[in-house]
């Protein structure tokens, strides 16, 4: 029998929207999308929520195409309110924007893209025993983002939810992937300042093949 895949949970859609984040879903959103770009010198973000570390990731990486995948349109509205003039235009420090606003995965099965970073900072830990298999970071997963690593590339992820910490580290261990500890400050992101796990600090890994 075939595995069958889980999928994104959650409210694709929370608070209505404005007329000028309508509107920019309606005309920036399809010229932004992933398409035809070059297989290499690539950076993704999945799950960029409101869109904060992306932009970051774009000032600092400026020759590179940093693509940020978020199924959410609220977060991708908020980003792409960030990223535009009042005009509507994209600012020239976030031309190397893309943006996917599905499933990552669905956007992974059609791309043989290579990519030198993949970015998970905080993904939904969905704390109830229930809810287990509803958690992105499984084997299976980091096996798929393991083929779109460059040579040398790493995948980051960050949570501030321990026990979740503890069980990515264990899905890692079911992969051939190599897991490091580093040593990063916090990244801030929305989700990190709200911090519904009340710890001290983010935890981070790096993985690499």
């Amino acid at each position: 029998m075939e595995k069958q895949e889980i999928r994104t949970f959650g409210r694709r859609h929370g608070k209505k929207l404005s007329a000028r984040q309508n509107l920019l879903i309606e005309t920036v959103l399809p010229a932004i999308m992933p398409s035809n770009q070059p297989k290499t010198g690539l950076i993704l973000e999945i799950g960029f929520g409101a869109g904060e570390h992306l932009r970051e990731i774009a000032r600092q990486n400026p020759g590179k195409i940093i693509i940020g995948a978020e199924p959410f349109m609220n977060g991708v509205a908020s980003l792409l309110s960030a990223i535009t003039n009042d005009d509507n235009s994209i600012r020239a420090e976030y031309k190397n924007i893309r943006v996917f606003p599905d499933d990552v995965r669905d956007f992974l099965r059609d791309t043989d893209s290579q990519f030198e970073q993949i970015w998970i900072l905080h993904p939904d830990p969905w704390p109830k025993a229930r809810h287990e298999k509803r958690r992105l970071l499984h084997a299976d997963f980091l096996n798929i983002l393991a083929t779109h690593l460059a040579p040398n590339g790493e995948i980051i992820i960050g949570t501030d939810h321990w026990e979740y910490f503890d069980w990515i580290r264990t899905e890692v261990s079911k992969t051939a992937l190599c897991t490091h500890i580093p040593d990063i400050q916090t990244i801030h992101t929305r989700y990190q300042q709200k911090n519904k796990a009340n710890t001290s600090a983010p935890k981070y890994l790096v993985l690499r093949t």
